[in-house]
């Protein structure tokens, strides 16, 4: 745990140094303007150190700072390399490579959570963690019954440390809205929060993998292990052998890659319509290919409940932006409060920045690639007020889907995964098979 800046103090000054910085430079940006600089070139010399002072203290930080840099990855993906690179790097760190715990803080837990007598539930149990994440670790073990099984253990402190960064992010509001004019980040970070709050809860944890489990029961495309017993702290779930899925990025032939693409994007789609809940966590280390040609899918600390189903607006405005009405795509998008009302939208810089979200919607086959998706990316790459990413605004409703959706491109994209991925849209999500002769005033949107 020595990389995760637990105590509460350490944190809040870490977090401290951003309105300070930030002060700095408006008042060494005035000092510039008095000096003869434009208004224009001196606005943004302050936005780009804003953004590279935030982005290295959210890189720092993990729980709630993590969090909220995965929120906003839609505009990290607007900022130059040099500010975002190295930002991406150390979340990619903070994700894949926590410390284990000690073997005698993992005993005290489950002690604590299970009971003097813990060992009796098991006939072995590993003390060596086979994973590690940013709030808990895994351990296998043999269930008393003779079952494998996977237990998770949550982080002592874990929990203050994470809810102790939405407090003090709260206050960097306008600070945000140097960087981002059109985000509403109080609500980001309350909607954040909360669902923080459900992911920290394994009972939430387990009450959403069993109903998952029990929906793909059986499934000819995916396996969910059941969960067999769970306490706030701790999770024991069925074992779950298979490929993960970041060894078939690296090492899979065209033919797995492009199946595992498929699933990925299938089970992403047809949960909220089958289960009421989309998977919001969905990077190589929550999935497995297994020998069968199944995708087995793990964690489901944090989870989006939808129990309608994706919205409805979502797939009628990707048919609509599909048939080139961005005057109604433009109202719909206000309508859902991507626009807020006091920002005007450039609607051809909208089409270009859209296009990669709608375009493997538009074709009957579609190929994912790195290069594809640095090529969307290098068309929204400057801090200047006109950029479209800084004038949009992320809604509440939408943070999880965000999440998910760009997680998951990134997925795809290391994949190579090419498939019919429209006729997924199709089947699954609501409004975007409807009539395309449909007027475009039929939109239900106030």
């Amino acid at each position: 745990m020595s990389d995760l800046p637990r105590r509460a103090v350490t944190r809040s000054a870490k977090l401290a140094t951003l309105p300070i910085s930030f002060a700095g430079r408006t008042a060494l940006g005035i000092g510039k303007r008095l000096g003869g600089k434009s208004a224009e070139i001196v606005a943004q010399e302050i936005q780009q150190r804003t953004a590279e002072q935030i982005f290295k203290v959210l890189g720092e930080l993990k729980g709630g700072a993590m969090k909220l840099g995965q929120a906003l990855s839609i505009f990290e993906a607007a900022l130059p390399p040099e500010i975002a690179g190295p930002y991406r790097a150390t979340l990619t760190k903070l994700q894949d490579a926590a410390p284990p715990l000690p073997t005698a803080t993992v005993h005290r837990v489950l002690t604590e959570q299970l009971g003097d007598d813990w060992r009796e539930n098991f006939v072995s149990f590993d003390d060596r963690p086979t994973a590690a994440a940013s709030i808990g670790q895994v351990h296998r073990a043999v269930w008393h019954d003779g079952r494998q099984v996977a237990v998770k253990i949550q982080y002592p402190g874990a929990g203050k440390a994470l809810l102790g960064d939405f407090a003090q992010l709260a206050r960097l509001g306008k600070l945000f809205g140097v960087l981002l004019p059109g985000l509403e980040i109080k609500a980001v970070l309350s909607e954040l929060r909360e669902r923080v709050a459900e992911e920290l809860d394994y009972f939430h944890e387990a009450e959403a993998q069993h109903a998952f489990a029990q929906e793909f029961h059986g499934d000819p495309d995916f396996l969910v292990p059941d969960v067999i017993a769970a306490n706030e702290m701790v999770l024991v779930t069925e074992w779950m052998d298979g490929t993960p899925l970041s060894r078939i990025i690296t090492d899979g032939t065209k033919e797995q890659r492009d199946r595992a693409g498929l699933l990925l994007v299938r089970f992403l789609f047809c949960s909220p319509a089958r289960v009421g809940m989309l998977h919001a966590d969905p990077h190589p280390g929550n999935f497995r290919m297994l020998d069968d040609g199944r995708l087995g899918v793990l964690d489901f600390g944090a989870v989006n409940r939808l129990p309608d189903g994706y919205p409805a607006a979502f797939g009628q405005l990707t048919r609509i932006f599909n048939h080139g009405d961005m005057d109604t795509v433009i109202s719909g998008l206000r309508a859902e409060g991507f626009i807020r009302p006091h920002i005007e939208i450039d609607p051809d810089a909208l089409r270009s920045f859209l296009a990669p979200y709608v375009e493997p919607t538009a074709v009957e086959e579609f190929t994912f690639s790195r290069e594809w998706l640095q090529a969307q990316a290098a068309s929204a790459t400057d801090l200047r007020p006109t950029n479209v990413v800084r004038q949009l605004n992320l809604p509440v409703s939408y943070v999880l889907i965000h999440r998910v959706h760009a997680a998951g491109i990134g997925v795809l994209c290391q994949l190579g995964a090419t498939a019919r991925f429209r006729d997924e849209v199709i089947q699954w999500v609501p409004g975007f098979a409807d009539d395309p002769d449909q007027a475009p005033d039929a939109l239900p949107i106030p």
